[in-house]
């Protein structure tokens, strides 16, 4: 709900790194982008790349309305 997308170490459970999502984004199209809490959905993951939605007002998340791709 922080609006954090955080990779954890499946022995010990730390972090292994976190990128905040709360913040504005350039786009492709142009569009005012800015990320938000993230509590709907898990990320997808397809063709070697991350996706995830970024933006739940629900309940009491916060809004936004990005969708990230990752790439390693």
């Amino acid at each position: 709900m922080d609006g954090h997308l955080r990779a954890y170490d499946t022995s010990d459970g730390k972090v292994i790194w976190d990128f905040d999502t709360l913040r504005d984004f350039d786009t492709v199209n142009g569009v005012k982008a800015h990320g938000g809490s993230m509590n709907a959905t898990g990320p997808t993951i397809a063709g070697g790349m991350m996706f995830v939605n970024s933006g739940y007002a629900q309940l009491t998340g916060m809004a936004g309305n990005v969708l990230l791709a990752f790439t390693k």
